[in-house]
């Protein structure tokens, strides 16, 4: 069976939905316009922790080449020591490189894997260092192995480049490109450092040609206020001697000056990239503000709306939600409430007066729900009504005929005792007291019948009567009484206006344990005192009954239900109960050793006395106990 849920939480779970697509919908634009302006925050730091380190020890690499070109020329002490002291700034700013990528390197998947691509690269220095120091490395093989190392280094630049804002991200990538035309002309200057062989004259016409490529393709597409700073660079004299001394070494000429002059343009190129990428940084952060507060204004409207949203929808759906609670609570006042007390009052006979079902609602639907409880209240009451007058009448052809049964049972009684006075056969007398018996089991039937009916038998005793005695006249009412076996009991006495009911109780029990157990077999009835009165078993050696039935049947003599005139099978369960919630009795079913089924009756301490030496008299006629008991 599924989970059953209020009203309120199905009303709010078909609010939920709408209003959480537009919870999610406004997080998604508030997340990804905030990430833009993140992003372009984040520029200035990658450039402090990444960038920068980069350029720097990508000027020391290009020097480092540059002096081991020079010591694989010479190999002389003074190109030794000028080699080795590069070294030391190189591996300086390869740890500083190193720190500050730690800081920035989970930035992106991306930049941590092109970091790692560095750090690789990084470690085949100390290797390269060993060969050129042997002597077991050519030139161009330093050289490309250094150029490999820095190419990493501009792998990097163009990961860290990337950013949402395209102008910022085109700008930032001709200048790195111009770095790289930079990064071109130092691998000029290192294979030219000196005489050059054919394959490396070869190596720097490629340069050559790519770099010029490369420079002209860029400044075309630079910012006015860059290029013009670009441009004066390219057009200076000492770029254009440059030019005519590529031309030189192309021819295969060694140019006077060339290192001085290409270091000279270097340190310049150096400079123009450090101030583009730091206008670049510094570009990005007013970027960065208007896009966080385009993304504040479009999140901070989207809020509002969805504030608005939530608290309509809430509103509406709290107000249908109390009307609908309001509904259910009227309907449940109605059956739990109005009509048992329509009933308990009918049923005492008093008046009623059932007030209409009203409902408050602004809702058409719940206003004809709330009519219609009315109109089901309404009917209800005229059937509890009609039901009340049925059960009445019943009760009072129950008591009528009764009454009368017993008016005539009495006489019949009166004439029995009187032919077993003349009696003299004893065959006569034997069937006198067998008829003499018939009738006081059909008394104790007509006492039934007043008993359902609401009312009160008119027989019972002014003194109290020994609870054995009691015990032997309730087994005197039953038709297979030869089979009871009533053992002695404490002597303990029952009040008497209690005798007459108490005998009719016991008696009901045992004929229903003589009808429900083999004729063979004997019926016990015993008493005990007890902490709270009198304790009355009777126990037969019949079938049984199962758990569930001994505890419906448990239930229905703790708490009498109404009589139900289709269930005449459970008549003497009903004189039980009825007797028993009369004065307080407590009665209960339970399997007894033999099989069978054990009733305990449980007479209170305020009805028990001690026995009396004084014979009781009844109030109206006793039973005659028969023989044979």
């Amino acid at each position: 069976m599924t989970r059953s849920r209020t009203i309120r939480m199905k009303i709010v779970g078909l609010l939920l939905v709408p209003l959480m697509s537009m919870v999610v919908l406004w997080g998604v634009i508030a997340a990804v316009t905030a990430g833009e302006s993140l992003e372009l925050r984040e520029y200035t730091t990658l450039w402090s922790n990444l960038r920068h380190p980069a350029y720097r020890l990508i000027g020391e690499i290009q020097r480092e080449r540059l002096a081991s070109t020079r010591l694989l020329r010479s190999g002389g002490s003074m190109e030794r020591s000028s080699a080795n002291a590069q070294r030391a700034r190189t591996d300086q700013a390869a740890e500083e490189f190193k720190v500050q990528t730690a800081k920035s390197k989970d930035a992106s998947p991306a930049i941590s894997s092109q970091v790692d691509q560095v750090l690789i690269q990084l470690g085949r220095l100390d290797a390269l260092r060993g060969e050129i120091d042997a002597g077991l490395t050519a030139r161009v093989h330093a050289i490309e192995t250094y150029s490999a190392m820095i190419d990493s280094l501009f792998g990097l630049h163009r990961r860290v480049a990337f950013v949402d804002d395209i102008p910022i991200y085109e700008q930032s990538r001709i200048v790195i490109d111009l770095g790289y035309a930079k990064e071109l002309l130092t691998r000029e200057q290192a294979v030219a450092s000196g005489p050059t062989t054919a394959q490396e004259r070869r190596i720097f016409t490629q340069l050559v040609g790519n770099r010029r490529f490369l420079v002209d393709q860029s400044v075309a597409e630079l910012d006015p206020a860059m290029r013009d700073a670009q441009v004066a660079l390219l057009t200076s004299p000492l770029y254009q001697r440059m030019r005519v001394m590529e031309d030189q070494i192309i021819a295969g000429r060694t140019p006077e000056g060339w290192v001085t002059t290409t270091e000279s343009l270097s340190k310049s190129f150096q400079d123009f990239q450090m101030t583009a990428s730091q206008m670049l940084t510094a570009r990005a952060a007013p970027v960065a503000d208007s896009v966080l507060l385009r993304a504040l204004i479009l999140g901070g409207t989207g809020l509002a709306l969805v504030v608005v949203s939530i608290v309509i929808s809430m509103r509406a759906g709290n107000r249908l939600s109390k009307e609908l609670v309001t509904l259910r609570m009227a309907a449940l006042e109605v059956a739990q409430d109005r009509l048992p007390q329509v009933v308990e009052k009918l049923r005492k006979g008093e008046q009623i007066d059932v007030p209409e079902v009203k409902v408050a609602s602004t809702t058409t639907e719940i206003d004809d729900v709330g009519q219609a409880f009315s109109t089901v209240q309404s009917t209800a009451v005229e059937a509890a009504v009609g039901q009340a007058q049925l059960r009445e009448g019943v009760g009072h052809v129950f008591r009528n005929l009764a009454r009368r049964s017993q008016t005539l049972l009495h006489r019949q009684r009166i004439q029995l005792e009187g032919m077993q006075h003349k009696a003299t056969e004893p065959d006569a007398l034997d069937d006198l007291f067998r008829l003499d018996h018939l009738t006081t089991r059909m008394r104790r039937h007509a006492e039934g019948l007043i008993i359902l009916s609401g009312a009160t038998p008119g027989r019972g005793w002014s003194k109290p009567v020994p609870l054995h005695d009691v015990a032997r006249g309730a087994t005197a009412e039953v038709e297979d009484y030869q089979r009871v076996v009533v053992e002695p009991m404490p002597s303990h006495a029952l009040v008497g206006p209690l005798v007459g009911d108490v005998i009719h109780l016991i008696a009901e029990l045992i004929e229903n344990a003589t009808v429900y157990s083999p004729p063979h077999t004997p019926v016990m009835v015993r008493g005990e005192a007890a902490a709270r009165g009198f304790a009355i078993e009777v126990e037969d050696r019949g079938l049984g009954m199962s758990p569930e039935e001994l505890a419906d049947l448990n239930t229905r003599l703790a708490s009498p239900p109404e009589f139900d005139l289709a269930d005449s099978d459970r008549l003497g369960l009903f004189v039980v109960a009825r007797l028993a919630a009369r004065h307080d009795i407590r009665v209960t079913l339970r399997g007894s050793p033999y099989g069978g089924t054990t009733a305990i009756v449980l007479i209170p301490a305020e009805h028990v006395t001690q026995q009396s030496e004084t014979p009781a008299e009844p109030t109206a006629r006793p039973i005659k106990v028969v023989r044979g008991e």
